[in-house]
């Protein structure tokens, strides 16, 4: 079978190659219901949306969820984000940073910023992801993992294995998680991390141990919640690694309002080492991740990209072990 051209699309549509180029490349000038009949007729036709030509990236859009363009999530991702400046910086490449919500048309932001490429930093819906796919412009995940992307993450399952392993190994018997949602491909591995360093130190996996953090709202409460449930069974946990620093800081606050003593009552861990970790008093343990590293990669990656093969990168996190765990 002969491979669809643009040709081909352009006679079954009525319209010039050009135009076909420009529809198929999101490019601007042009209705959305042409737009739109451009990509039904190759999509039936079965176009290979790889054969669009991509020239040198000039420009980068880093796309931020709506959910992450907040104060809890910023000492993560603006580090994530200066990285892939600095990287953009040093190729003379400009960036445009866009928060998306996913209830907005994502292609046509997009469109409004015209990149050659783009960066997606954190979590994105898998239907947001398959919309930006359609722009036909390469595109790198960053601390997000989907099946047929090229993406770039810390080392989750080692993190969440090197945190547990670090509480067990201190004496403590009964490790308690507090998660995200586990829709969230990083807090999914850093689960996986903490359950398989129990199984391997051969101490039961306690379900009542592992808490969900209620995401409903913004502040703290969700994780309050969490510690109130913990804290009021009839065996409590003599540690907790949270799924990162930000919940591990609101959890050692609430423990440290209620009289307990850290790390002697209860020993705590975050995840992604932000600047408040070393600062919290007493000063956090943690999972170091470099972020600006994160940012580089995949900007680097998208430079890189000559074949169409996702490529995966992973980088290494380090324990970081301080007050809040530390057992003499």
């Amino acid at each position: 079978m002969s491979q669809v051209t643009l040709r081909n699309i352009a006679e079954v549509t009525g319209l010039s190659i050009g135009t076909v180029s420009r529809a198929l490349k999101n490019q601007a000038g042009m209705t959305e219901q042409t737009r739109n009949l451009v990509h039904d007729a190759a999509v039936r036709l079965g176009y290979d949306f790889g054969q669009l030509k991509k020239g040198r990236i000039r420009r980068i859009a880093f796309l931020l969820h709506s959910q992450h363009n907040t104060l809890a999530s910023s000492p993560f991702y603006s580090p994530v984000l200066h990285g892939a400046e600095e990287a953009c910086r040093r190729e003379g490449i400009a960036l445009s940073f866009i928060a998306v919500d996913p209830a907005e048309p994502v292609l046509g932001l997009i469109r409004l910023h015209q990149p050659d490429a783009i960066v997606c930093a954190g979590f994105f819906e898998p239907e947001v992801l398959a919309a930006l796919q359609q722009s036909g412009k390469p595109i790198v995940l960053v601390d997000m993992h989907q099946r047929g992307f090229t993406s770039v993450n810390p080392d989750n399952v080692r993190g969440g294995y090197l945190a547990t392993q670090h509480l067990l190994r201190t004496g403590r018997k009964r490790v308690a998680m507090l998660s995200g949602s586990l829709a969230h491909y990083s807090i999914q591995q850093r689960n996986r991390g903490f359950r398989q360093a129990l199984f391997d130190a051969k101490v039961y996996a306690d379900p009542d141990l592992e808490v969900i953090v209620s995401s409903m709202g913004e502040g703290d409460e969700g994780v309050v919640e969490a510690m109130r449930s913990l804290l009021s069974l009839p065996k409590k946990p003599d540690a907790v690694f949270c799924y990162n620093d930000n919940t591990a800081l609101v959890a050692m606050k609430y423990c440290l309002n209620q009289g307990m003593k850290i790390p002697y009552d209860l020993a705590i861990i975050g995840f992604d080492d932000i600047a408040a970790a070393a600062a919290a008093i007493p000063p956090l343990s943690t999972m170091r991740v470099d972020k600006e590293a994160l940012g580089r990669a995949g900007v680097e990656l998208l430079l890189a990209k000559s074949n169409e093969n996702p490529a995966q990168i992973t980088v290494p996190v380090e324990l970081i072990v301080r007050e809040s765990s530390y057992d003499d």
